[in-house]
C-alpha cells in the first residue's frame, strides 16, 4: 500500500495508489461503502491503523479489482499537487546526525571542518521545525541567507503507536511506516553558529515522499538502497545496512524519557556523497533537480527555486 497526503483546491487530502493511480480514499471509501475508512488526515489513519488498517488493505484490492470501473476517480500521480505525506506531526521533524562511516569520513577531510574526530558511540539527535516540511515535487527554496544547500538523501522513520523507554525489542511494534526523505542542509550556516539547528530549518528544507509505505507491505528497512540525484548525475549510493546505529537502537534510546506519537517523522541520517564533501565542492542553486531514492519507496523529486 501507498498512502500520502495532497493539496486540492487549498484542501488537505489523504490519497491511495489504486494499482499505478491515486484516489481520495474518502471519495474511494464512499464509492465501496466503507465510510468509517473515509479518514481525513494521515494522523488520524494512523491512529486508527490498528483498529482499520486490515480494513483498508481489503478496500485497496477490492479497488484494484475494479480499477477499470473506477478509472474516472482515479489520478495521474503527475497531476496530484503533493504535500508532505504527514502535514503537521505531533513535534519538529526529529533527526539522527552522523549516522554513516563513511558520511563522518568525507566530513572529516572536507576543506571547511576544521574536527579530527567524532564521537560516534551514542547517537547525535537534533530537529528540523514543522516548518521545513514540502511533499515531491514541490520547490526547495534558495534562501537568500545560504550559499552553501546541500542535500542528504535518507529514510524517514514514521511512527506509528505512543511509546516512550521503548526497549529495543520492541520499537518495530511502534513503527506505522517509512517514506523518502531529503534532509536539506545550509552548510555555511552551521559552521557559522556552530550548532546544527539553525543551518538545518530553513523554511522548505525537508522535503518527504512521494508516499507512505506501512511496514506490514514493506521489506527490512535496515536492508534498502539509499541514492539520490542531482541533476541526473549520481551523488550518493548506500545502502541502510550501513548505517552506524540501526532503527530500532535509535528509537530506543530517542524515546528514553521522551515520549514518541502517531504520526512523529524521523530521518534517519545520510550516507556519503554529499555537495559539501566533495573534491570541489558543489551546492545546490535555483534550477537544480534533486532526487532521492529509497529501495520500496519510490522517488522524491524537487526543484531548488528562488526564494520569496
Amino acid at each position: 500500500m501507498k498512502l500520502l497526503s495532497y493539496n486540492y483546491r487549498g484542501l488537505e487530502r489523504v490519497g491511495v495508489y489504486v494499482g499505478n493511480r491515486i484516489a481520495h480514499l474518502s471519495r474511494l471509501a464512499g464509492i465501496l461503502g466503507r465510510r468509517e475508512l473515509a479518514f481525513g488526515s494521515m494522523i488520524e489513519l494512523i491512529n486508527s491503523w490498528e483498529t482499520h488498517g486490515p480494513a483498508l488493505h481489503e478496500l485497496v484490492a477490492r479497488a484494484e479489482e475494479n480499477e477499470k470501473d473506477l478509472a474516472p476517480i482515479l489520478m495521474a500521480p503527475e497531476d496530484v499537487h503533493h504535500i508532505s505525506p504527514i502535514p503537521h506531526p505531533p513535534k519538529h521533524v526529529l533527526c539522527m546526525g552522523l549516522n554513516y562511516q563513511d558520511h563522518v569520513n568525507e566530513g572529516l577531510q572536507a576543506r571547511d571542518v576544521q574536527t579530527t574526530k567524532v564521537e560516534l558511540d551514542h547517537p547525535i539527535f537534533f530537529t528540523k521545525a514543522q516548518s521545513t516540511l514540502i511533499g515531491h515535487n514541490e520547490g526547495i527554496p534558495a534562501h537568500r541567507v545560504t550559499e552553501k544547500l546541500d542535500y542528504e538523501a535518507e529514510i524517514a522513520v514514521i511512527i506509528g503507536k505512543k511509546g516512550k523507554n521503548i526497549p529495543k525489542d520492541e520499537v518495530y511494534g511502534h513503527v506505522f511506516g517509512y517514506c523518502c526523505a531529503n534532509d536539506i542542509s545550509a552548510r555555511d550556516i552551521q559552521r557559522r553558529h556552530k550548532q546544527i539547528f539553525k543551518g538545518k530549518t530553513l523554511d522548505g528544507t525537508c522535503p518527504l515522499g512521494p508516499y507512505i509505505v506501512p511496514k506490514e507491505d514493506y521489506g527490512d528497512p535496515m536492508n534498502q538502497t539509499v541514492k539520490s540525484w542531482v541533476n541526473g548525475e549520481a551523488r550518493q549510493d548506500s545502502n541502510t545496512n550501513m548505517m552506524i546505529h540501526d532503527i530500532p537502537s535509535m528509537l530506543s534510546v530517542l524515546s528514553e524519557g521522551f515520549t514518541l506519537e502517531p504520526g512523529d517523522i524521523f530521518l534517519t541520517g545520510t550516507p556519503s556523497g554529499v555537495g559539501y564533501a566533495r573534491e570541489t565542492p558543489s551546492f545546490l542553486t535555483p534550477g537544480d533537480v534533486v532526487e532521492v531514492e529509497i529501495g520500496g519507496l519510490g522517488r522524491l523529486r524537487n526543484v531548488i527555486i528562488e526564494a520569496d
